[in-house]
């Protein structure tokens, strides 16, 4: 991959961290999505989420400097999919859609989003790691 396609990658994990947050919880007032897992997706949570975005777009341009940062966001996501992919096993998104459709989106989605920029940002490490081009 490119600089050029890295660095927008970066910058697509943020935007994926923030605008479906803000979609789907319709700017926090949606209570769907916090009463189905409140340890995880409170509006604090939520939140939270979007200040993680905040951070993949600021380091979008240096990120070979950061390397262990980029360490971090793959830890961080790994998170997020364990915790997605527990919440799954043990509960039927079925029920979600039922009270809202957009909670149910964004329990049927976010998992696989953060699987997606897990193995990207895991890419981005062993690249700066290994300092492949």
């Amino acid at each position: 991959m490119t600089e050029k396609t890295l660095r927008n990658g970066f910058i697509a994990a943020g935007l994926m961290n923030i605008i479906p947050v803000l979609v789907l919880s319709r700017f926090f007032t949606n209570d769907v999505i916090p009463e189905t897992d409140p340890a995880v997706m409170s509006n604090f949570g939520l939140l939270m989420i979007m200040v993680w975005g905040l951070a993949y777009i600021a380091l979008a341009v240096n990120y070979r400097k950061a390397k262990w940062v980029v360490g971090v966001f793959v830890v961080e996501k790994l998170i997020y999919v364990i915790a997605w992919l527990m919440w799954i096993v043990n509960n039927d998104v079925s029920k979600v859609y039922e009270k809202d459709l957009f909670a149910g989106l964004f329990y049927s989605v976010y998992g696989l989003n953060d699987f997606f920029f897990f193995v990207f940002f895991l890419y981005v490490f062993y690249k700066i790691q290994f300092k492949t081009t």
